[in-house]
C-alpha cells in the first residue's frame, strides 16, 4: 500500500516537472511551494544564520530554475539537481562576498539569533564558535558537504551527485 502511494506521488511529481518544462506557471508555483523551504534552509545554514543572504539565494535559485528547468533531463533526482543549483549559488555568493569582506570578518558567518538562558547560551556559544571556526576554514564545497549531510540528512550517494564527486570522496 505504501509503495503504491510512493509511486503515485512520484508520478505526480514528474508530471509537475514536465508541466513546468512546458511553461505552466501554476506548476512552477507548486514546485516553488514544495521546495522553497529546503533551498532557504540550505542557504541559511551555509551563511551561518544570515536570513537576508538565504532569502537572496532562494530567489536566485528559483529564478535560475524558472529559466533553465528545460535542462533537467531526469538522469538524477530533481532534488539532487535542485541542491546542486543551491550549493552552486551559495558558493558563487561566497566568492562575491570574499572580494568585499572587511578585514575584521574573515569567516563571513554570523551568530544565529536565538534567545536562551545565560548558562545555556554561553555553553552553546562556546561549542558553536568552535564548530564555526572549524567549518569556516573549509573551502565552500567542503562546507556544503557538511551542511547536506548533517542538516539536510542526504546520503553519501546523493551528496556525491550534488557536488559532482565520488561517494568515497564525500565519505
Amino acid at each position: 500500500m505504501e509503495l503504491d502511494a510512493a509511486m503515485g506521488e512520484r508520478k505526480t511529481h514528474e508530471a509537475v516537472i514536465e508541466a513546468c518544462q512546458r511553461g505552466d506557471r501554476d506548476a512552477f508555483r507548486l514546485l516553488f511551494e514544495n521546495y522553497k523551504d529546503k533551498v532557504f534552509s540550505v542557504a541559511l545554514y551555509f551563511f551561518g544564520g544570515d536570513e537576508s543572504a538565504a532569502g537572496d539565494i532562494t530567489q536566485q535559485v528559483f529564478l535560475k530554475l524558472f529559466n533553465c528547468i528545460g535542462q533537467f533531463n531526469g538522469d538524477a533526482e530533481f532534488t539532487t539537481w535542485l541542491y546542486r543549483l543551491t550549493t552552486n549559488a551559495c558558493v558563487d555568493e561566497t566568492r562575491k562576498r570574499r572580494r568585499w569582506l572587511p578585514f575584521g570578518d574573515a569567516t563571513g558567518m554570523k551568530e544565529p539569533r536565538v534567545k536562551k538562558t545565560q548558562e545555556h547560551a554561553l555553553a552553546h556559544r562556546e561549542v558553536a564558535d568552535s564548530v564555526k571556526q572549524a567549518v569556516a576554514t573549509l573551502r565552500p564545497k567542503l562546507r556544503v558537504v557538511l551542511l547536506l549531510k548533517y542538516f539536510e540528512e542526504l546520503s553519501y550517494e546523493e551528496i556525491a551527485l550534488v557536488v559532482g564527486c565520488s561517494k568515497g570522496t564525500v565519505a
